[in-house]
């Protein structure tokens, strides 16, 4: 249900039978979230400093993003009502003018090599592109020249080695466009490098290293497409747009039926800013999902945020998912970080009369069947249950970076309803979705860097290092909710083993149960997470972690044990169905083979799990 502190218009069932939300929804949250920052404004409107936790850049800084980011989302307000939103372009007007006056109280810091400001200027210059008739091109001449010199110290500095580049060419094409000092091979540099990035099936990868999330959507394949509206060339829009067409082919499955993202990855706190590629696919005419299906994932998205406390009562976004929650967050992350959501109204950009508005929503696959998506250039496969809503994402290839220093990267596996142990006391322990040796002294292996070895249909596979000197290959396949792995140990010194399923978290402590080499946690809401062995294992026991998590206070986690390194089989189960662990052990047999372990389900299904240990 939408908090009643939220000022939208009623649901419409008709146009949208799903969520009930329309552009004047959209328009709505829009406004409300722009007009609770009012408060925090400096007097000439270039600051806006809201309260929370300093980032790592300092008072100002923070008071820059607050201005930048805010102005994003009144940017597309402002051009999707085609200026007829007179006080926000007053008062953006009157924040450009404060930021850019060096004799004032309120100005920007200068851009230097690597600094926050880049990220700021990007969002500034493609705001005021889109917003340019009535806010460019209205402001004085001397404001426009203090602009123009603010953003041109841009112009010959270095950024950093990832999507801070495409930061470059945006602010500098929009230069380019309104006469100000520019260097063409800085606006080709960062489009050139992207071309490294990019592995295929539409995805890139965030600055060379296994980068696999959100920032592939909302910055790696959005600033691009926001460069050829401010450059008009034809010959990338139409390559930009094609890979984005691939990208949303499996980035829709990312989403629950209930619009929860698929909780993994950095700067989480973004939130609802996962849609941009959606309505960015529709914007460029470069997406396979339908208007009305465009319309309802976006929405579906924006909608659980909504009925989840966010924007909070006071009409502010947060640092953290639902609640605040600083382990969401990274140390850049500062009070008005959360606002580069303001990319999800790049949908405002489509006018009223478009097919996106129009035409009634329409189911996505994962409202009408399971679903499994394979991404083989990145190593991740989704699998989706119709009954639940639920999508798990498997990670066999995104680790950050060489070894993934994240929980955010580091897991086996994530979905839309749990999120990893993530505080800086839980980390250690590294429980949920891992599996580690144990030393004797307790002390868990870590998952280094990430070997992607194949990923197909329903099945992944990977190996990596422990750090203790044995690598462990891991193959999952799927089938509706269960999650069958194999793990093969190689090498090391021995030590005990242990496996972690989901972390289930909740306001109150999860009911448990422990049988025969199974675990299983269940929520008040039915939501279970269970981990069963099937081979290789010994005993299980049920972990809790209080304060840990980002989808609530008190999180419990089922393990399974063995003495021994080797050949380990599991069942992962993640379901809103009730769950029997004791009978799928039963009823699902596991034939070890020198060549694969055959495991067959319930029903008389088999599937062949390819043996591939590493040397």
């Amino acid at each position: 249900m939408i908090p009643p502190y939220l000022p939208l218009p009623p649901s419409d069932r008709v146009l949208s039978p799903r969520t009930g939300w329309t552009r004047a929804h959209w328009e709505a949250l829009a406004d409300h979230l722009l007009e609770a920052v009012t408060p925090y404004a400096s007097p000439g409107q270039a600051q806006i400093r809201l309260p929370g936790r300093a980032s790592w850049s300092g008072v100002a800084l923070d008071g820059l993003e607050g201005f930048a980011r805010t102005f994003l989302a009144a940017a597309f307000r402002i051009a999707g009502a085609r200026g007829n939103v007179p006080h926000l372009v007053e008062r953006y007007a009157r924040g450009l003018a404060a930021g850019t006056d060096p004799s004032g109280g309120e100005s920007w810091p200068v851009l230097t090599d690597c600094s926050q400001q880049m990220v700021e200027a990007a969002s500034i210059a493609i705001g005021l592109h889109e917003t340019r008739p009535w806010l460019w091109d209205q402001l004085d001449d001397g404001v426009r020249e203090r602009v123009v010199e603010w953003l041109g110290g841009f112009v010959g500095k270095r950024t950093w080695d990832n999507n801070w580049m495409l930061f470059q060419t945006v602010t500098e094409e929009f230069l380019k466009s309104v006469g100000g000092p520019y260097e063409q091979r800085e606006i080709e540099r960062g489009l050139e490098r992207i071309e490294d990035w990019y592995v295929g099936d539409g995805w890139y990868t965030d600055g060379g290293s296994r980068n696999f999330d959100y920032y592939c959507g909302w910055a790696l394949h959005l600033y691009p497409l926001m460069w050829t509206r401010m450059s008009g060339d034809a010959g990338r829009a139409a390559l930009y747009a094609g890979r984005l067409r691939e990208f949303l082919g499996t980035y829709q499955h990312f989403f629950g039926s209930d619009g929860a993202p698929v909780h993994q990855g950095r700067s989480l706190t973004y939130r609802f800013a996962a849609v941009a590629p959606v309505w960015l696919g529709a914007l460029a005419d470069a997406t396979p999902l339908t208007p009305g299906q465009t319309r309802k994932l976006a929405s579906s998205v924006v909608r659980h945020f909504a009925e989840r406390g966010v924007p909070s009562r006071d009409g502010l976004l947060s640092l953290g998912w639902y609640e605040p929650f600083l382990p969401t967050t990274q140390a850049y992350s500062g009070p008005a970080s959360p606002y580069w959501a303001s990319k999800a109204f790049v949908g405002l950009l489509l006018p009223p009369d478009h097919p996106v508005w129009t035409e009634r929503e329409q189911p996505l696959p994962i409202d009408e069947r399971d679903v499994t998506a394979a991404v083989p250039a990145t190593g991740l496969l989704l699998h989706g249950t119709r009954h639940d809503g639920i999508v798990r994402l498997l990670n066999h290839g995104s680790d950050h970076g060489a070894p993934p220093d994240d929980p955010h990267y580091a897991k086996l596996a994530y979905s839309t309803r749990t999120g990893p142990e993530s505080a800086e006391h839980a980390w250690p322990r590294d429980l949920d979705n891992h599996l580690a040796l144990v030393a004797a002294d307790g002390t868990p292996s870590r998952r280094t860097a990430i070997r992607p070895l194949s990923c197909r249909d329903a099945t992944a596979s990977s190996s990596s290092a422990t750090g203790t000197g044995a690598v462990i290959t891991t193959t999952s396949t799927v089938s509706g909710p269960w999650e069958i792995r194999v793990h093969e140990i190689t090498g090391g010194e021995g030590g005990t083993v242990r496996e972690g399923g989901y972390a289930l978290s909740d306001t109150s402590p999860p009911a448990s149960v422990t049988g025969d080499r199974w675990a299983l946690a269940r929520r008040t809401d039915g939501l279970t997470s269970a981990v069963i062995g099937l081979y290789g294992w010994e005993r299980a026991s049920l972990s809790r972690e209080v304060e840990s998590n980002a989808f609530g206070p008190h999180s419990a986690i089922p393990c399974l044990h063995a003495g021994t390194p080797g050949l380990h089989v599991s069942l992962v189960v993640l379901s809103g169905d009730e769950v029997h662990p004791g009978a799928l052990r039963d009823a699902i047999t596991v034939d070890v083979r020198d060549e694969a372990v055959v495991v067959t389900f319930p029903g008389g299904t088999s599937t062949a799990v390819p043996r591939t240990p590493v040397d």
